[in-house]
């Protein structure tokens, strides 16, 4: 299992020493009929809110389809608390700190990859096990032995982006983007990912504040990209789309972009059936019992599956495999998480043993109109080995 070091001013956070709290019993049944603390901390407020939403739904889902309805693994209730984030990773730590101090050994949650390293970072220095969720950074794979993920990684979408141009050796691919930290990072990425691969990666990058994208458009057309990678955010996306549909760069080459929750789905304008979509979910694109299962109790809620929906709902089979297989010692439910193989919503996962990363199928989408707006639907579901990342270490 690698240790990597993490960012200096994650270093920057003071250590929580923990006295007495290892278990006297560790046998792999744990204390009869004793609750299981577990901490979910994810944004209940705050700029990631709807994807907060969207994973604790997907956890109390997948709670319920895990344990059969019972909230307990072999007798044992599993005692949940929910704490809000806000995004914010001081707060997150805070809050992280205390349940640690209360006796807490199973922390799962946060859709911000800032937030996630900083928890890693506890789960190491405390020595608990931490699951993050929608958090996509790479770098959360592999960082210590104490941390997992229940979702995607980044390098899994930039792969499935890839993969609409079949073997990406001695193709050129342009990454369309804001001249941001957000914009350098996607183009970064896909040079790590398809540049590895053997593509010639090349940048059209568009200043935060311009408002008028013709010229850049051009740019993009002339370019003669086998594949281009628009990496966009905020409220110039509309008129970015138009103005890609208005030079024809839609008729000239595939243009592949990352699908969003459902609240995005309207965003993309006349060019929303002109789109290769690149997913890590949408409602419906697996077709598994598990997603059935997923989405029919959402709806009993009042909810609809949504991108991070599994996220969540992984979350809680991960969980209830630690505490089953994995007993009372932090070790053992490391060893029971590692190299485990399982069903959920997406299909098959593996939790590849040597850095924890989750090996998972990911899908090709398009966006189809429906009345007044546009729902997603599946072109193709890409292998979890076509789109693995590689080991860390």
């Amino acid at each position: 299992m690698r240790l990597s070091p993490l960012a200096p001013a994650l270093l920057a956070a003071t250590a929580l020493v923990l006295a007495g709290c290892a278990p006297a019993d560790s046998g792999s049944g744990g204390e009869t009929g004793a609750p299981v603390p577990v901490a979910i901390i994810t944004s209940e407020t705050g700029p990631l809110a709807a994807y907060g939403a969207a994973y604790l739904n997907g956890f109390k889902a997948g709670l319920d389809y895990a344990t059969d309805g019972t909230g307990t693994v072999d007798g044992r209730e599993l005692d949940i608390t929910y704490l809000d984030d806000a995004g914010d990773p001081d707060k997150a730590v805070t809050l992280a700190k205390d349940v640690i101090g209360n006796g807490t050994r199973i922390i799962a949650g946060t859709a911000s990859s800032g937030i996630a390293l900083a928890l890693a970072e506890q789960a190491a220095q405390n020595e608990i096990l931490y699951i993050s969720g929608p958090a996509a950074a790479d770098a959360i794979t592999g960082i210590n032995e104490f941390t997992f993920r229940s979702g995607r990684q980044t390098y899994q979408d930039v792969a499935t982006a890839g993969t609409f141009i079949g073997d990406p050796s001695g193709k050129t691919v342009t990454v369309f983007a804001q001249d941001t930290a957000f914009g350098q990072g996607n183009v970064a990425g896909v040079e790590a990912v398809l540049g590895a691969k053997g593509a010639t990666v090349t940048s059209v990058l568009v200043p935060e504040d311009a408002t008028e994208f013709t010229p850049f458009a051009q740019q993009v057309l002339g370019s003669g990209a086998d594949l281009v990678f628009v990496a966009w955010a905020g409220a110039t996306s509309g008129a970015m789309w138009q103005a890609l549909s208005q030079q024809g760069v839609f008729e000239a080459m595939p243009v592949v972009t990352g699908l969003g929750d459902v609240s995005t789905y309207g965003a993309y304008g006349e060019a929303s059936e002109d789109i290769s979509f690149l997913s890590h979910y949408f409602g419906g694109a697996a077709g598994t019992d598990a997603e059935d299962a997923m989405i029919a109790a959402l709806e009993a809620g009042g909810h609809e599956a949504d991108l991070f929906s599994p996220d969540g709902f992984t979350a809680a089979q991960m969980i209830v495999q630690a505490v089953r297989d994995g007993g009372d010692t932090v070790e053992g439910m490391i060893a029971a998480l590692e190299g485990w193989k399982f069903n959920g919503v997406k299909g098959a996962y593996e939790i590849r043993a040597t850095d924890h990363a989750l090996i998972q199928p990911m899908f090709q989408a398009r966006l189809v109109a429906d009345g007044s707006g546009f729902v997603p639907e599946l072109v193709e579901q890409v292998d979890a080995a076509t789109v693995a990342p590689p080991a860390a270490g």
